[in-house]
């Protein structure tokens, strides 16, 4: 590979994570109220509170579109969207369902590998979990969820439920502003991989399901 394309990639990878930054701080400020339903998002202005270009400003409300946060409406461009505490709900309770279904599957179908790599993610978030560090106890949940997910073996259920995840990731994360809850997280995260070390399909099912409906009663108390 030449030095121009090994530069051209590295500043490509460089634009995509800046763009997942600002998508993930403008996420924040819409779940947290900081972004009032039907106010404008203007590029320039974004731009400037963040530190940076238009470009990647303009990737990260394309992301949150696909999230359903933004909406672009003719002649206001990109608005924050609406979210009723119904139609959030009814989000994690699917979810819920999705996820718990990926659960019962990974404890039967997950490859040796596949349940080593989980408990290093496990192991890795509580350290993470005992450092107070939020965003990294995040970032590992995303892994863990999304390890179980793909241990399903399932691709159209996994397809799914990775679509309906990252709708809510943004409402998800919100629940770790609470340090209390981190604790709490890391600890259900252990019930679920003990099932599923165990091979224990039902149990796995019904902790994961538990954790979903646990998560949801955290986002709506951290919810303005």
């Amino acid at each position: 590979m030449s030095e121009a394309v090994e530069i051209a990639g590295a500043r490509t990878r460089s634009r995509g994570g800046l763009a997942e930054e600002v998508c993930r701080k403008i996420a924040d400020d819409i779940v947290l109220g900081r972004f009032q339903p039907n106010s404008r998002l203007d590029e320039n202005t974004l731009a400037e509170m963040f530190g940076v270009s238009r470009t990647p400003v303009r990737e990260a409300l394309k992301q949150l579109a696909i999230m359903g946060l933004v909406d672009y409406r003719p002649n206001r461009g990109a608005i924050v969207a609406e979210m009723t505490a119904e139609q959030l709900d009814q989000l994690f309770e699917a979810i819920g369902e999705l996820e718990a279904a990926c659960a019962r599957h990974a404890a039967l179908r997950m490859t040796d590998d596949e349940r080593a790599s989980l408990c290093e993610l496990h192991a890795q978030g509580r350290a993470a979990m005992q450092a107070g560090d939020m965003d990294s106890y995040d970032s590992l949940n995303r892994q863990l969820h999304a390890a179980i997910i793909q241990g399903a073996h399932n691709p159209v259920l996994s397809e799914m439920t990775v679509h309906l995840r990252n709708r809510a990731a943004p409402f998800r994360r919100s629940q770790f502003h609470n340090i209390e809850r981190i604790g709490e997280s890391f600890e259900e995260h252990s019930y679920i991989l003990d099932a599923i070390l165990a091979r224990d399909a039902a149990l796995a099912h019904r902790h994961m399901r538990l954790h979903l409906l646990s998560a949801r009663k955290a986002v709506f108390h951290s919810l303005p």
